[in-house]
């Protein structure tokens, strides 16, 4: 059996009240100690301006302009472009009072200012704070105010958010500098409250006028403060060092080095991912080390499209709802071809899918396959598309296989977290046992795993499963500000991650539950309740779930947003016309959802405590808008049970009624 991770530590039994710990896998690339790091590169400033030496005329940052509502084609800036619009911001912020080691927010859609402003702040030491631009006042207000920001630049639509009466925290800015243009009565309102208002044009026309000299940071100097989007409680602001994402970089690179097709600067990544979130900072800085560009989304996720359409990617990242809807539409559009087409696709698929189990690549897996049915599936991810990575949460095994095999490029699941820098682990392309797995550790990281004795997961087992542990040079230094929970998640070196892995025998790594989110039932049975949810939304009736338990109860119960498609051919096949909203309110439908949660849960081998014993089910997706998901679409626990706490109570209300 091929293995793909070295074991260089043996594991530990617990004693004393000690949980166990595993053996310690390390990249096969690091199995004699981390090799040694680029010393031309030791931080993100490194990176980029490397890079505009290596690759001045390349284009770097792209992004499409709407006029009169219509989206045009992609423009462009070169590294050196990039680079002197670089130096003139970071000289006006030194202008304006800012010194070494102070904080600079930066909120707002994917664009290149964004960019830009960030190079700026690595340039001259400073701190970049990046803030969802999907965040609330609330959200807003608290980071600007704990992160203790002192200079923000903002999307123009951001602006009036930020001057509102309830972000108090606006009042202890000194400048707030718009990806744009800053109207009158914006302007007006921010020297009320004491704040100077810049437009982009005035920043640099100030950086022209009064040009400062770099001041690069070192590697131990914090790079930013990154905020987690949180699914419970307050965000938490994760301390990332220049080192640790240099090194993250430098890590990958030689990940991609062992591979005969590797990323080069002609690649095109489409980036419509939150800058403000790791997986995107990541690939773009990996970008810029290459030389390679980077097209920004226009900003409609429902339109995306037509930005790959427009853009022809050879690179694209998503959380695992991206890939969903992308195997839904495929899906639809199989649904609709005669049964004869649709009978050669999958005996096509089927032919394919078999050589590449049998260890080919996937371009010459079947060339007559790809030529005669998958070609049109590439095509519609832009035709020139070589890779898709999938993170966030577990892609399911369905639709990573269905990817691979019609996608036409490499199909691999990754996992991290922002105190991971993103990249803990990769798989590898080409690898089909490597199929529901998130891959091998990163180059300059160590993963072990660790007892969690009340869900009965054992390191040491005969299936070692535990808490996902990681140790190395690509860590976070801490929370900032909070040294309590930083002891808490920061063990003899290791961080504890509250995901639960499984190490299979060729050294990879599954992540198979959640030890956050775990909740006790009344009859003492402890429940994961985001595995429940990747396990019942894999179920064609479902598009959104969120599955809730109460520790005085004894069932679970669940808000379902049923899938339109799936909905509508149940309804045909049962002579129901009724519009979307009216099927949704059909008592035969919970009755059809709990049935086919049922049958889900069957399959799946699910304990009876772990079935969903009531719906309610929504006709709006849950939604960022409603602050009821992360800008990473996981649902926010809390804000749920607020928004559906009338539905809870009313289910279980109805399920006690019917057990008297």
């Amino acid at each position: 059996m091929k293995c793909f991770a070295a074991k260089v530590e043996e594991g530990v039994k617990g004693e004393d009240g000690k949980p166990s710990v595993g053996p310690v896998y390390r990249n096969l690339l690091s199995e004699k100690g981390f090799p040694p790091r680029d010393s031309d590169i030791t931080t993100t400033w490194d990176i980029f301006s490397k890079s505009v030496e290596k690759f001045p005329d390349n284009k770097m940052l792209g992004w499409r302009q709407i006029v009169d509502e219509k989206v045009g084609p992609y423009m462009w800036k070169t590294y050196k472009d990039i680079y002197e619009e670089v130096l003139l911001i970071g000289s006006a912020l030194r202008a304006v009072g800012a010194e070494p080691g102070c904080r600079v927010g930066i909120y707002g859609a994917n664009c290149p200012q964004w960019i830009i402003a960030m190079e700026a702040c690595a340039a001259h030491t400073l701190i970049c704070v990046p803030l969802y631009d999907t965040l609330g006042p609330g959200a807003v207000d608290y980071i600007v105010d704990h992160a203790e920001i002192d200079f923000v630049f903002v999307q123009n639509t951001k602006i009036r958010g930020l001057l509102e009466p309830d972000c108090k925290g606006a009042k202890r800015l000194k400048a707030i500098v718009s990806f744009t243009n800053v109207g009158e009565e914006q302007s007006y309102k921010a020297l009320e409250i004491g704040v100077k208002a810049y437009s982009w044009l005035d920043f640099l026309h100030m950086g022209q006028e009064k040009p400062k000299e770099t001041n690069p940071p070192k590697p131990s100097d914090v790079c930013t403060i990154m905020y987690t989007s949180g699914t419970s409680g307050e965000p938490k602001g994760v301390l990332l060092t220049h080192e640790a994402a240099a090194t993250c970089v430098i890590g990958v690179d030689l990940c991609l080095d062992q591979f005969e097709d590797k990323m080069t600067h002609e690649d095109v990544y489409l980036s419509f991912l939150p800058l403000a979130h790791i997986l995107d900072r990541a690939n773009e800085e990996y970008f810029f080390r290459k030389g390679a560009s980077v097209g920004y989304y226009h900003g409609d996720l429902n339109a995306l499209h037509d930005d790959i359409q427009e853009l022809k990617p050879t690179f694209l990242a998503g959380v695992p709802r991206v890939f969903e809807r992308i195997y839904d539409g495929i899906q639809k559009a199989l649904q609709e071809l005669n049964p004869r087409r649709r009978l050669i696709f999958y005996a096509l698929y089927k032919y394919k899918l078999a050589w590449m189990n049998r260890g080919y690549s996937h371009s010459k897996a079947s060339p007559m396959a790809d030529f005669i049915a998958f070609k049109k599936i590439k095509n519609q991810l832009g035709g020139r598309i070589r890779l898709l990575v999938s993170g966030g949460a577990p892609l399911s095994l369905e639709i990573e296989e269905f990817l691979r095999v019609t996608s036409c490029c490499f199909v691999v699941q990754g996992y991290g977290l922002t105190e991971t820098l993103g990249g803990t682990t990769l798989g590898y392309p080409d690898e089909m046992c490597m199929l529901g797995t998130v891959g091998v550790p990163a180059v300059y990281n160590e993963i072990r795993l660790e007892e969690v004795p009340e869900m009965e997961y054992d390191p040491l087992g005969e299936n070692p499963a535990g808490e996902i542990c990681i140790r190395g040079i690509c860590l976070f230094s801490g929370y900032y500000k909070n040294p309590e929970l930083t002891e808490e998640v920061m063990k003899d070196g290791w961080f504890h991650t509250g995901d639960i892995g499984e190490i299979l025998p060729n050294g990879l790594l599954k992540i198979i539950d959640r030890k956050k989110n775990l909740i006790k039932l009344s009859q003492g049975e402890y429940v994961a309740l985001e595995h429940l949810e990747s396990i019942y939304g894999q179920n064609p009736i479902v598009q959104d779930i969120w599955v809730y338990g109460d520790s005085f109860k004894s069932m679970l119960v669940a808000v379902i947003v049923p899938n339109p498609e799936t909905l509508n051919r149940w309804a045909k096949d049962l002579g129901f016309t009724k519009p979307f909203e009216e099927l949704c309110s059909l008592p035969e439908l919970k009755e059809h959802i709990i049935s086919e949660l049922k049958s889900t849960a069957e399959k799946s081998k699910l304990s009876r405590f772990e079935y969903i014993k009531a719906v309610t089910v929504e006709t709006k997706p849950f939604d960022v808008e409603r602050d009821l998901v992360t800008a990473t679409l996981k649902n926010r626990r809390t804000n749920l049970l607020k928004y559906y706490q009338v539905s809870i109570d009313e289910m279980y209300r109805k399920l006690a009624a019917k057990r008297s």
